[in-house]
């Protein structure tokens, strides 16, 4: 272990011993986490004040744990509500840096002089944070932009702080039991993942550009223009954008802004995010909402983005719709069905309590998820559930959302906001497009079973006739009377296939189906005739 190395540990650990969490992770007076079979350990944990405690430890010890803060904010069904409510707490601000350090940074990222880039560039930081700061500045081509500048060396602070984090939760998961069951080690492979994105301004880049395209033909909403002649994985140039907060549209009282549009114009650009595009803003607070002319809304800091591929959109599309029909036992299916139940849950006790809270949110008229998704994380938590972290940054981003909605006009009906996107979903669903799109890649994956199947068959065959090839199947096919019933059953099943891709005029199921026939006809031949 290098002298820095050790010398960053010595802080974690003197941060930990300072706020008291060495007796909860148990460790030994040889520094070496070990599970402490005490019943101090144990009460520490129900301490109350322990989630501020959590919080200011993590404030002292900077940028990679603050992040690591954030992160545990947004998954309660980990840590708890307790702890993820005051985690969202956390401030991550720290002292500017010089524009002298600014000017260096970003002259040796875009390549040039500041007075060849810019026609004018404030000194002045608009906003500062841990990773990095904003300028506002003026392209010599004319146009007004933000830069944001990622601080020098943050990259290998968070480096070094990802390793000692990992060493950290692998010794915790090995001897403390009751850490085991939250799984550190993977929590710290998904922050290792986040924060390595968010320190990437590439990928920020990429995230605008491609939510810009999925707003390209909807006027409501806009995402700040990129620049990329002035953006590396270090310097993010975009459009300045200079709209009116949130919390003062809240405010007004005039008719410069119409909230009733404005709601509905938040709402439903992020159930399309959702479930359409399966692309979404992970973060969408109001302070990264900003409301243009017109009641335009814009979204800033992209960094933190959710992602859904098809099959889990059309999944999750799923799960909410069987969720709003109070359909408990297709809920139940649905999630065994995306592995994030198990199949050996106890599923009557679950549906019961599903029932239990369906009856106790839909038992008035309900308009809000507000309230339910918590409610529904905090029962899948009770049952040891460890929810994907896309439908945890779901929820808490849906959550955001309708907050803002309500905010803007208390009389909005999310339920209803989503039926358009329901039915927009079963519409995709039968779009000749993605029929034809899934027919394609059928064809060419039935082309190269295809292409291997004379190869395959021939292989077999030889090895039939060396007898080198071995069964283990559960039916005795040593029985004359077994073997030739299967042969029967498969030619007769095959048979009667009219559908799916062909080849030579015949379904292709068909055609394995005969195929095994033949492989068990030649085993029949020469264990019970040429024997």
């Amino acid at each position: 272990m290098d002298k820095q190395t050790k010398e960053r540990l010595g802080e974690i650990r003197g941060a930990i011993k300072k706020y008291g969490f060495d007796k909860i992770l148990g460790q030994s007076a040889k520094n070496k986490i070990r599970q402490k079979e005490d019943d101090e350990a144990n009460e520490l944990l129900l301490d109350d004040e322990i989630p501020v405690k959590l919080r200011l430890m993590l404030q002292d010890l900077g940028t990679t744990f603050i992040k690591l803060g954030q992160l545990l904010s947004t998954r309660p069904d980990v840590v708890g509500d307790r702890i993820a409510n005051e985690l969202a707490n956390l401030q991550d601000d720290n002292p500017p840096i010089t524009y002298e350090e600014v000017k260096e940074i970003v002259e040796s990222e875009l390549n040039g002089k500041m007075e060849d880039l810019f026609e004018d560039f404030s000194q002045k930081e608009l906003a500062t944070a841990s990773i990095g700061q904003v300028h506002e500045a003026k392209l010599i081509t004319g146009e007004r932009v933000a830069i944001k500048i990622q601080k020098k060396g943050i990259t290998d602070k968070i480096d070094l702080d990802l390793r000692i984090l990992k060493y950290i939760a692998n010794r915790a998961d090995k001897w403390n039991a009751n850490l085991r069951k939250i799984n550190l080690p993977g929590i710290m492979e998904e922050f290792d993942r986040s924060i390595h994105k968010e320190i990437d301004y590439n990928n920020e880049f990429m995230n605008m550009q491609r939510i810009e395209m999925n707003f390209i033909e909807n006027p409501s909403i806009h995402i700040p223009a990129t620049y990329d002649r002035y953006c590396t994985s270090k310097v993010l140039t975009m459009e300045f954008i200079d709209g009116t907060k949130l919390n003062d549209v809240y405010a007004s009282t005039g008719d410069e802004f119409d909230k009733k549009l404005l709601a509905k114009h938040v709402l439903d650009s992020y159930l399309q995010q959702l479930f359409i595009d399966g692309f979404f803003h992970g973060d969408p607070h109001p302070g990264n909402i900003l409301i243009l002319e017109d009641n335009v809304v814009c979204y800033l800091d992209l960094g933190m983005m959710g992602f859904f591929d098809e099959k889990f959109k059309r999944d999750l599309s799923e799960v909410v719709m069987l969720f709003m029909d109070q359909d408990v036992d297709g809920l139940i299916n649905q999630l065994m069905y995306m592995d994030i139940l198990d199949y050996d849950i106890d599923t009557s006790s679950l549906r019961r309590d599903l029932n239990d809270l369906f009856g106790r949110y839909f038992g008035i008229k309900l308009n809000r998820f507000d309230g339910v998704l918590e409610a529904l994380l905090s029962l899948m938590q009770e049952y040891g559930v460890i929810l994907p972290n896309e439908v945890v940054t779901m929820a808490r981003g849906l959550s955001m959302i309708e907050a803002v909605a309500h905010n803007l006009d208390p009389e909005i009906d999310v339920f209803a906001s989503l039926k358009p996107v329901a039915a927009q979903i079963a519409k995709q669903r039968l779009d000749p497009k993605r029929y034809l799109k899934s027919k394609k890649s059928n064809a060419i994956l039935y082309g190269h079973m295809l292409h291997t199947l004379p190869k395959l068959l021939t292989r077999t065959i030889h090895k039939i006739e060396n007898d080198e090839l071995q069964f283990n199947l559960e039916v005795d096919i040593t029985d004359k009377v077994s073997i030739i019933a299967l042969i029967s059953a498969l030619l007769i099943g095959s048979s009667t296939v009219s559908f799916g891709p062909t080849a030579f005029d015949m379904p292709v199921i068909s055609l394995i189906g005969y195929i095994i026939a033949i492989i068990l006809s030649i085993i029949g031949l020469r264990k019970f005739v040429l024997k």
